[in-house]
């Protein structure tokens, strides 16, 4: 099921995450739920306060640079447990459609999780997956990437926002919806 992705700026985003203790099936719902709503806005990942859960769970599309493959991840409690080096390049968030900004990061990142059932799995990233990684991690932390860039900018990004979301602005896929010929046009 596709749910909605909160926009920024919104309290719930700042909030920090509670660890995720019931590995039931409703958790292995909002995870599937959040898997499809982030492909189908054609992100790199979502955190579970995203669609307006505050729960230590992301998901993120992890694309192998060797083959071309790409494969979903879902993590569970994860942690950054080292960094090394840094980069800079700019970051976008699908709750801040169509916005960029250059922000630095870690080169690379390892992070311990548990998966879906509650397994302990270890991910290394460099390059691109690090900077993935410690953006969705930051999220369960209540921290948005507008976070690390100027106060001015931050500023101008937050007024562009509240005054779109104040004309109706929701989440909008770059995918078209599905279209019902069986009903007439307008």
């Amino acid at each position: 099921m596709l749910r909605e992705i909160i926009i920024w700026p919104d309290t719930c985003l700042k909030r920090v995450s509670e660890p995720v203790t019931d590995f039931g099936d409703a958790l292995q719902s909002l995870l599937n739920d959040m898997v499809e709503t982030m492909l189908a806005a054609c992100g790199a990942g979502l955190a579970a306060v995203q669609v307006g859960f505050p729960l230590r769970a992301v998901t993120l599309l992890v694309r192998n640079e060797k083959d071309g493959t790409s494969e979903v991840v879902k993590l569970v409690n994860p942690r950054i447990v080292e960094r090394k080096g840094v980069q800079h390049g700019r970051e976008g968030c699908l709750s801040l459609p169509g916005y960029f900004e250059e922000v630095k990061r870690a080169q690379w990142v390892k992070v311990e999780a548990v998966d879906e059932k509650g397994a302990r799995l270890e991910i290394e990233g460099d390059g691109y997956l690090a900077r993935a990684l410690q953006h969705e991690l930051e999220h369960l932390d209540g921290i948005v990437f507008t976070d690390h860039v100027s106060l001015l900018k931050r500023n101008l990004a937050a007024a562009k926002f509240k005054k779109a979301k104040a004309r109706g602005m929701k989440y909008v896929s770059t995918r078209p919806e599905p279209q019902d010929f069986t009903r007439p046009q307008n």
